[in-house]
């Protein structure tokens, strides 16, 4: 998650690269300090008078001719029919479209996807990469022991969760490939390219898919996350760059995140139900669906959002793909029966509300069956961001923290999780959405050890493989005496890190 300011992505992030080739010796004077140097998300317009709507109906091809016409008779048009998830994505001016379809027969719900006008606001991000010249790579190449890429030595995370004892036995089958459902990845970089699934890649941002060549790619000002998130699961290991937790395996993108980096619902239905039949694998979700932080089940546009992914999400699994979801960063117990959400909506006017998590959910990372993950740092402590929540939570994995509370692991001068950007360079970047592609890397190497295992029997091995970790008693990250969260549970599973710290070593040798 890629920068401070926002709260779907942190970034803990250097300016990157000037801080690590001040550790190595090719800049003079000390680390650069860490700032924000992700992008402020312009507020959007007032609304318009196009909205974009989800409209729920029975699955097959007639429950979808009779929602399209009557999608047509309230005064919208038809983008999308997902005829096996029984979604309909439309268009319409009507300000009274949603109440109209929820009043007609075989209609289940219908809502708004959204309060901004069509289309979003862009935005201009200033992230900052790392890019090597020759000599540099050189000196990285020098520290690194053989076998490894360059800058194999400044991550913390693969050796935390044993990825680098792992390699040893196997990098993942090329069987397996993992779904970056995110806002786009960056196929030509170096650490992507030869991992790179470009049949099962696509732009679902309009709530249809795109497979014009490289519409998975970000663009220009777009946010360098998914290529973030791809090399954390499948970075080659070749030579180049940083080595991915599966680096043997293939990995597709699937663009859901806009120019303003929203991740609106039809884009994620389109995502989920894209990946489900292209043969994914695993798909890593390192977002939560705008522009609502909780949709609630008692409000009917927002439920009928919940029910729109939950159908795709579920399609995906009884397909065989295991989904993988980020817990998100703002330190919110998901467990508790009161939560105060300021965010939302997103995209418009955000107004403070409090809200109960058993009726309002962080989606997808509360829905049936995903793996939600809660994100550490360097002393293997919850970060300091993460959400947590016993019965929420599943596993854990490194995320990285404010050097602050959790201190960079040598030679690496950041906390953060190095990874590629577009353009070909590497960024640091911290958050749940850090930790996610971890455990998905995880997932794809119990895949490729056991190519005929259901989604429920790779989660088991999963959840089983995990390093359990105990309650921190207190949970005092800042240091100044008093407890800053809760954690429940008992040592082999509890609401910080579930079932503990991903291991893919016990992934690829049990």
């Amino acid at each position: 998650m890629a920068h401070l300011a926002s709260r779907r992505w942190r970034a803990l992030a250097l300016s990157a690269g000037l801080a690590l080739l001040a550790s190595l010796g090719v800049l003079p004077g000390p680390a650069a300090a860490e700032q924000d140097t992700g992008p402020a998300r312009s507020p959007a317009s007032g609304a318009g008078p196009a909205l974009s709507y989800v409209v729920n109906t029975g699955t097959g091809h007639r429950a979808a001719a009779s929602a399209e016409q009557a999608v047509t008779r309230a005064g919208g048009s038809v983008v999308m029919a997902y005829e096996q998830v029984g979604v309909i994505v439309a268009h319409s001016a009507n300000p009274d479209f949603a109440r109209t379809l929820r009043r007609t027969r075989g209609v289940d719900s219908a809502g708004a996807t959204r309060t901004a006008p069509l289309p979003a606001e862009s935005v201009t991000d200033t992230d900052t990469p790392l890019r090597l010249t020759a000599r540099e790579q050189k000196v990285l190449a020098a520290r690194a022991a053989p076998g490894q890429d360059p800058m194999e030595p400044l991550q913390w995370d693969m050796r935390a969760i044993k990825a680098d004892l792992a390699h040893r036995t196997t990098l993942g089958s090329r069987d397996v490939t993992v779904a970056v459902i995110d806002t786009g990845v960056d196929d030509t970089h170096p650490d992507i390219a030869p991992n790179f699934d470009r049949a099962a890649s696509a732009d679902c941002v309009t709530g249809r898919p795109d497979t014009t060549d490289g519409a998975w790619r970000p663009t220009g000002a777009e946010s360098p996350h998914g290529t973030h998130v791809a090399g954390e699961i499948a970075g080659a290991k070749n030579g180049v760059g940083i080595t991915g937790v599966a680096p043997g395996v293939r990995v597709s993108g699937i663009k859901v995140g806009d120019a303003s980096s929203f991740f609106y619902t039809e884009a994620v239905v389109c995502a989920f139900v894209w990946a489900a039949d292209h043969g994914a694998d695993v798909t890593n979700n390192s977002y939560f669906t705008d522009p609502w932080y909780f949709e609630c089940t008692d409000d009917p546009d927002q439920k009928a959002l919940v029910e729109a992914v939950t159908r795709a999400s579920r399609y995906a699994e009884r397909k065989g793909t295991v989904n993988v979801a980020a817990a998100a960063n703002e330190g919110y117990d998901l467990a508790s029966h009161r939560v105060t959400d300021t965010l939302s909506p997103d995209d418009g006017t955000a107004a403070s509300r409090t809200v109960d998590p058993s009726k309002c959910l962080d989606v997808p990372a509360q829905l049936p069956g995903v793996v939600t993950v809660s994100a550490t740092g360097t002393r293997t402590l919850k970060s300091s961001y993460s959400n947590y929540g016993l019965g929420v939570v599943d596993i854990a994995a490194p995320g990285g923290d404010s050097t602050a509370y959790q201190p960079p692991e040598k030679p690496a001068t950041s906390s953060a999780v190095l990874g590629p950007v577009p353009g070909g360079g590497y960024a640091y970047m911290a958050g749940t959405s850090m930790a996610s592609p971890h455990v998905a890397g995880v997932v794809a190497l119990i895949e490729s050890r056991h190519p005929h295992a259901s989604p429920a029997q790779v989660k088991a091995l999963l959840y089983a493989g995990a390093d359990p970790l105990a309650c921190p008693d207190p949970y005092d990250f800042d240091g100044d005496g008093k407890a800053d969260a809760v954690c429940r549970g008992s040592g082999s599973h509890n609401g910080f890190y579930g079932a503990g710290l991903a291991d893919a070593l016990h992934a690829v040798t049990r």
